[in-house]
């Protein structure tokens, strides 16, 4: 005779409370964030960016997330933190922490099944958009930004085959990037460009943890 499942209801509710709270958390930094860009107060942006991510993984994690899920979060954390940094070579160093994130959401998908016609999709997108960038491209990062594009756009297109939430996730992942992409060639911008930047990113990673989630629990039901 074991206890252990008692044992597990018990913990449920204080996990269930602990998700509530650093759920709500994340959604205050999200906001203070967004505010402060739209303001233009640099000081509350340099504060919250650099809480989001934990506070989602925490979440996912208190939610029983898979570690690549985790590291994938943690790994988009990296990415934002050297974007705040004024130094040369940490939009590089920026660019590969997403880059590995986005290997770790690869090796989450596994080899589920994704629409042919979406990757053709994705494909046609992805073409259109380098061709379109490539001549405003600094010369030192139009190598990067294509192998990186490549990536991201094969992480968007597999996010799919995890359903609709997760898919969402990916495109607006693929959509917050390549905004900053048309910043850094020069081209005309929305209105406080960074606040849409931050807007689809965080609306991306919030869609792909739900959708891990949901995808997660679903197997669970099943296999049960």
């Amino acid at each position: 005779m074991t206890t252990q499942p008692a044992t597990a209801d018990a913990a449920r509710p204080a996990r269930t409370t602990l998700a509530g709270v650093l759920c709500g958390a994340f959604l205050l930094a999200a906001a203070v964030d967004l505010g402060s860009l739209l303001a233009g107060a640099d000081t509350g942006h340099l504060v919250a960016k650099p809480l989001l991510m934990p506070l989602l993984a925490a979440y996912a994690a208190t939610r029983g997330a898979p570690a690549p899920l985790l590291a994938a979060l943690l790994l988009g954390w990296g990415g934002d933190v050297l974007l705040l940094l004024d130094a040369d070579g940490a939009f590089l160093a920026g660019m590969g922490s997403f880059a590995l994130g986005h290997v770790c959401y690869l090796v989450l998908f596994g080899r589920r099944r994704t629409s042919p016609a979406l990757g053709a999709g994705y494909a046609l997108v992805l073409a259109g958009t380098l061709v379109a960038l490539w001549p405003g491209l600094p010369a030192d990062l139009c190598i990067p930004v294509a192998g990186y594009s490549l990536l991201l756009a094969a992480m968007a297109y597999r996010a799919g085959s995890l359903g609709v939430l997760a898919g969402t996730g990916g495109a607006l992942f693929l959509l917050s990037d390549t905004l900053i992409a048309t910043g850094i060639a020069e081209w005309p911008q929305l209105p406080v460009p960074d606040f849409w930047v931050m807007l689809t990113y965080i609306a991306a990673q919030c869609l792909l943890t739900a959708g891990v989630l949901r995808a997660m629990y679903g197997e669970r039901r099943t296999t049960s």
